[in-house]
């Protein structure tokens, strides 16, 4: 299977990701950032069905607290995850895999909090960039633990722009590691899409409107 990984600018629509599904029909799962989709939900279903893709990340749901939501919307353009952040870790069979979704900085306070055992990928949608070279850092270590912990792999994309509270650095963040621990790629304030393809464990970066 091959997954889109792109990390758009915040945006009120989803034209970025519409415009990526365009250039890349071929592809089984598109991940993007935490909040994201914003209350685009609708048009994200309409679009995964349209092309036959596995939507993965987040959005904001307006009112409530935690507004954030991790969101799994699948081929047919259902919902068939939507799950509040800082709750438990939900897992769904994304095609042939046990898939698992942290948000943000989850990956920090509790990690993958369930009693699951034999995940086959861990999405991390990150909403911002890191807000420094030593959060960079930290993300890194931590999602490296968890992927020896749990012997699962790890893939992770935050936004290309956006500031974490009085901070004026973002850094966009994008990796994805092996159950190993190993480094199957790491990108640093490079906000370009990037193809991932799960089994033979290989990179494309892309041309990206973004």
């Amino acid at each position: 299977m091959k997954m889109l990984i792109i990390q758009p600018k915040l945006e009120k629509q989803i034209a970025q990701l519409e415009a990526e599904l365009q250039k890349t029909p071929y592809v089984d799962i598109v991940l993007f950032p935490e909040g994201y989709l914003n209350e685009n939900i609708e048009q994200a279903c309409t679009l995964a069905k349209q092309y036959n893709v596995f939507l993965i990340g987040g959005y904001r749901k307006l009112n409530e607290s935690p507004k954030d939501r991790a969101v799994l919307i699948n081929r047919q353009g259902e919902v068939i995850l939507d799950r509040v952040k800082y709750s438990a870790t939900s897992f769904e069979t994304v095609g042939d895999l046990k898939v698992g979704h942290i948000l943000c900085d989850e990956l920090i306070l509790q990690g993958v909090k369930s009693e699951e055992t034999g995940p086959d990928l861990i999405v991390h949608p990150i909403g911002v960039g890191m807000f420094s070279e030593e959060q960079f850092e930290e993300w890194i270590a931590k999602a490296k633990e968890i992927a020896v912990t749990h012997k699962v792999m790890i893939v992770g994309s935050s936004h290309a722009d956006g500031s974490y509270r009085d901070s004026e650095i973002s850094i966009p963040i994008q990796y994805a590691l092996d159950r190993d621990g190993s480094e199957i790629f790491i990108s640093h304030n490079d906000a370009r899409a990037r193809i991932l393809d799960l089994k033979k464990k290989c990179i494309e970066t892309i041309s990206s409107i973004i």
